[in-house]
């Protein structure tokens, strides 16, 4: 995720939301195999929306565990084919799976969802200029349970099946491609294919009448998504040159395959950070879609977040950090990978002076305050990680590791980071998996 101006206040109903490491660390021994079906129904109004979840495991030792889900009503929870009681499982956000066996086992639960408007969860805006309602979600770092149910942390990674019932004249992007979809303008069903393992916070759905235009690389689908209103501003020709540099450059140094099928990105309105990594369907900010001109700065700015969301698809996408504690494992080397990228194969040659400049600046100032914490920092809960998306875990992050390689040469550097992809592919890692 790219964190500039990322803040944004809950006013969701008074619940407090929190997932303990302890707690995760406890239902990470349990649990294997995770697999994760998802319907969305996007027709029932404007504040609900209608959810179903059928997510697989294989439990290791038996027990009670929980799914982790926030809803408006929950109507029905299902495991292995009996229903359970309402009223002694479902808690205000989780859903308690009592006494199961060793084996594997599939549960269904059934839910109506309410849309946000702080940018979490799936956030629903409607277009002042049109009227138009236009849907994003953003789950980082735990918030995709009020969307499915779901084991929501980072190191029970699941593959993702996705279906939605949306109106007629929206798009519907999610991670993978669209297997089928409704004849173009018309209301219906669109199913999306399976993603490979993800963990839960990465999962998306973009949804409404969204402009779109596509390319394509090397064979692989490129999109470029905006709201109708916007449409007339998008530079899509930039946005697709920097997004094609940055492709042919990591696949380059990190001898690793783009590990997605295709690159969709959407620039969503309101949205709570600058970016945000979903393999296959990353978030922007509208900030981005420029309504007039704008000094090369910005455009350099913009370039900048694009490579820093691509360095993600391999740090932080293929290989996952196991808790928060090592969220720098995802943002101080997107932030440094995308530095080094757009120095090297974008016309913005000066990248390090920019970073020096603004980056390194920002690391400075934010290590003088009360608030100023380690790079690999401890993260007790979930509510805890909010306070680190700051120039700590980004720029000062991004500068250890550029000193690193001042010590010991670049292209070492970037062999012991192919090597980490290739022994932690698909996998999650902390910080003495690095060394």
């Amino acid at each position: 995720m790219t964190s500039h101006d990322a803040d944004a206040a809950d006013t969701h109903a008074a619940v407090r939301e929190n997932l303990t490491r302890d707690e995760a660390r406890a239902r990470a021994q349990q649990i294997r195999d995770v697999r994760t079906r998802v319907h969305l129904d996007l027709t029932t109004g404007k504040e609900t929306f209608g959810s179903r979840s059928e997510v697989h495991f294989r439990l290791i030792e038996a027990g009670t565990t929980f799914l982790d889900c926030t809803a408006r009503l929950v109507e029905r929870v299902e495991i292995d084919g009996r229903e359970l009681d309402l009223d002694a499982v479902v808690e205000a956000t989780r859903i308690r799976l009592p006494d199961l066996d060793v084996g594997d086992h599939d549960v269904t639960v059934v839910a109506t969802m309410e849309y946000r408007h702080e940018g979490k969860g799936l956030h629903r805006f409607v277009d002042p200029v049109d009227e138009r309602v236009y849907l994003h979600s953003q789950f980082e770092p735990f918030e995709a349970h009020q969307v499915y149910a779901c084991f929501d942390q980072p190191d029970l990674k699941t593959t993702f099946e996705l279906s939605v019932d949306a109106p007629e004249e929206w798009v519907v992007v999610s991670n993978g491609r669209a297997l089928e979809r409704p004849d173009e303008g018309t209301a219906g069903r669109w199913e999306f294919e399976i993603t490979p393992v993800l963990p839960t916070y990465i999962t998306a759905v973009v949804a409404g009448p969204y402009t779109e235009v596509t390319d394509e690389h090397r064979g692989m689908e490129l999109g470029v998504y905006v709201r109708r209103s916007l449409a007339e501003h998008l530079d899509a020709d930039e946005i697709f040159e920097v997004t094609k540099q940055g492709l042919d450059y990591f696949e380059d140094v990190f001898d690793t395959p783009y590990p997605f099928g295709k690159y969709d990105q959407l620039f969503v309105p309101e949205f709570s950070a600058g970016a945000m990594e979903n393999p296959g369907a990353i978030t922007f900010s509208e900030i981005y879609i420029f309504r007039s001109k704008v000094t090369d700065a910005n455009h350099e700015r913009r370039a900048e977040t694009i490579l820093h969301e691509m360095a993600h698809m391999w740090f932080g996408d293929l290989v996952t950090m196991r808790w928060w504690d090592d969220l720098w494992l995802n943002e101080s080397f997107a932030t440094f990978m995308a530095v080094l990228a757009q120095a090297s194969v974008t016309r913005w040659t000066n990248a390090w002076v920019t970073f020096l400049d603004a980056e390194k600046a920002w690391a400075k100032m934010q290590d003088q305050l009360p608030s100023t914490h380690p790079v690999a920092d401890q993260m007790p809960d979930v509510e805890s990680v909010h306070q680190n998306f700051d120039g700590i875990t980004y720029a000062k992050g991004a500068s250890v590791l550029r000193q690193l390689v001042a010590w010991v040469g670049q292209d070492e550097f970037l062999a012991g980071v192919r090597d980490y992809f290739e022994r932690h592919a698909w996998g999650n890692t902390d910080l003495s998996d690095f060394l």
